[in-house]
């Protein structure tokens, strides 16, 4: 037999869960997800066209340094590139094992 007393302080008690679960576990706004996304894809752009520039520039600075118009521009530049790519797909996958350990740890609450 429960009394009315032990009933109330259950209730209580199971309010006080229930505050701390929300506390602990906000809800996503959906508007913000995408705002992240978008933050990303601007990172993302960011890097490559650092890389690109950064190339550009050494490139650029070499061959007007020793007379060599074309040569270490090209040269740079694609590897500037390949610098600005290396770098996306870091962050790409940073991300992905960021949402991979969220995942797991909702779905370890559950």
């Amino acid at each position: 037999m429960v009394s009315d007393i032990d009933r109330a302080r259950l209730e209580a008690l199971e309010k006080r869960i229930a505050a701390a679960t929300e506390a602990a576990n906000p809800r996503r706004n959906p508007q913000e997800d995408k705002h992240r996304q978008a933050q990303l894809a601007w990172r993302m752009v960011i890097e490559l066209v650092a890389g690109l520039g950064i190339g550009f520039g050494i490139g650029y600075g070499l061959d007007s340094l020793f007379g060599t118009m074309p040569q270490f521009l090209v040269l740079f530049i694609l590897a500037g590139f390949a610098a600005g790519v290396k770098t996306m797909l870091r962050s790409a996958r940073e991300v992905q094992e960021r949402q991979a350990a969220e995942g797991l740890a909702e779905k370890g609450e559950d």
